[in-house]
C-alpha cells in the first residue's frame, strides 16, 4: 500500500505541471500526456474498487467502533475522489485532440491530486493500523489479486513499473508472491523497462522526481 500510495503521490503532484507544460495546439504533446493521464487514473480507479470491494466490508465488519468511526471517511473521500477523477476523464479526450483547455484540466488534475493526497495520509494513519489487526495476510491478498485482475493487461505491466521506481526490493518480492505465474517471473523485468521507456516520452528522462510519501 505504501509503494502504491508513493507511486500516486508522484505522478498526480507531476500531472498538473505536465498538462500545464503543452504549448496550445500541440496535438502531439498533449496525446502523450494524455494517454499518461488516463493510465494513471485507471490504475487509481482500480485500486480504490479493491478496497471499496475487499477492504471496507471486512473492516466495517470486524473492527467494531474504530471502524465504524472510520471507514464510512474513507467511502466518502472515495466518492469525492472518484467526483474528480470524472471531471478529469471528462476533460481528457477534447484536450487531447485539441491542445486547448489546458488550464482547466490542470485544475482539474490538482482538485484530484489534493482530495488523493489527503486521503492517502489518513488511510496510512487510520487504515492500515485496523487492516493489520482485522484482516489476515490472505484476506490482504485478495486486495492485491483485484488489482492484478482489474488494471487492462497493457497497463498493468507499466503500472508496475511506476510502483518499483520508488518501491522496496523486498516488498516488491512479496507482493508478487500473490501474482500469477507469468507475471511473478515477467514483471520485476519488464516492469522497470516499460516504465524507463514511459517516462523518457513523458517526463523526458527515465528518473523522474522522486516524491516519496
Amino acid at each position: 500500500m505504501y509503494m502504491a500510495h508513493r507511486m500516486f503521490r508522484r505522478e498526480f503532484r507531476l500531472l498538473p505541471q505536465l498538462v500545464r507544460d503543452v504549448g496550445p495546439g500541440d496535438t502531439e504533446r498533449a496525446a502523450i500526456v494524455a494517454d499518461h493521464a488516463d493510465k494513471i487514473c485507471a490504475i487509481l480507479d482500480a485500486h480504490h474498487e479493491g478496497e471499496d470491494a475487499k477492504v471496507w466490508p471486512l473492516l466495517l465488519a470486524r473492527g467494531g467502533e474504530e471502524s465504524m468511526a472510520i471507514v464510512p471517511v474513507m467511502e466518502k473521500q472515495h466518492q469525492d475522489i472518484h467526483a474528480a477523477l470524472e471531471t478529469v476523464t471528462a476533460l481528457l479526450p477534447v484536450w487531447r485532440g485539441t491542445a486547448q483547455g489546458g488550464a482547466e484540466l490542470a485544475s482539474g488534475v490538482d482538485v484530484l491530486s489534493e482530495r488523493l493526497i489527503e486521503h492517502m495520509a489518513l488511510e496510512e494513519k487510520e487504515i492500515l493500523p485496523l487492516a493489520e489487526k482485522h484482516m489476515t495476510a490472505a484476506e490482504w491478498a485478495l486486495f492485491g489479486e483485484h488489482a492484478f485482475a482489474t488494471i487492462p493487461k497493457k497497463t498493468l505491466a507499466l503500472g508496475f513499473g511506476m510502483v518499483m521506481y520508488e518501491g522496496d526490493s523486498d516488498v516488491i518480492k512479496e507482493v508478487l508472491t500473490s501474482a500469477p505465474f507469468v507475471p511473478r517471473l515477467v514483471m520485476p523485468v519488464l516492469g522497470p523497462r516499460l516504465y524507463a521507456s514511459h517516462a523518457r516520452r513523458v517526463y523526458g528522462t527515465a528518473t523522474p522526481p522522486r516524491v516519496g510519501r
